[in-house]
């Protein structure tokens, strides 16, 4: 769901990183020193996940992950998402970097938001409220990044209507194959290793 340069005015391009700058200095804050390894790995599989694309007029569609970043990161999953699009555009001409702020918020803002609000039914005792908080966090997280597109897009010109309904159409089988991974996911980490929610950054 990259935005490739040369397509949003200078001013969403401006408001991109004057919502992504903040965002990553709470998220680098609240990233403990422990949990740098977690987020790294973390880091290096949404670089994986998000490298094969399908073009979609101005952007593209993908595997993201970024539910399950938000997941177990909480704030702390927009230095990860930051990293990894940062590589992206300078090894593979993904994106780009005057686009890497709203790029940035297009990936890390959902992650982070639907991660916070879905997290507290991990706890829960019944397997089947943590698997369904699992999806609606892996598959609201790719909507919310497709919807986060598509307003940059037509902020950027009415022209863009269509693309931007296109990037939310493509995406929605994404959803469902992004929350189903997320629900496996953190079943397999619930009965392993159940900390690593716990110590995602609120």
């Amino acid at each position: 769901m990259h935005i490739s340069e040369g397509i949003l005015r200078p001013t969403v391009l401006a408001l991109g990183w004057a919502l992504a700058l903040p965002c990553l200095a709470v998220g680098l804050k609240r990233l403990a020193p422990e949990s740098i390894p977690r987020t790294a790995m973390l880091a290096a599989a949404f670089f994986v996940a998000s490298l094969i694309h399908v073009p979609v007029g101005p952007s593209s569609a993908h595997l993201i992950l970024n539910g399950l970043l938000g997941l177990m990161l909480g704030w702390a999953a927009f230095p990860a998402i930051i990293v990894g699009l940062g590589l992206q555009a300078l090894l593979f001409q993904f994106g780009g970097m005057t686009t890497l702020g709203i790029n940035t918020c297009v990936m890390a803002l959902p992650a982070a938001l639907c991660g916070l609000a879905c997290r507290p039914a991990l706890s829960s005792d019944k397997p089947w409220i943590s698997a369904a908080a699992a999806f609606a966090c892996g598959a609201g997280a790719v909507f919310g990044s497709g919807l986060v597109v598509g307003i940059a897009l037509v902020s950027t010109g009415e022209g863009f209507v269509q693309a931007a309904t296109a990037v939310l159409l493509m995406n929605l089988p994404i959803m469902a194959i992004e929350g189903v991974i997320t629900a496996f996911v953190v079943a397999f980490l619930r009965k392993v290793k159940p900390e690593v929610f716990q110590a995602a950054a609120a």
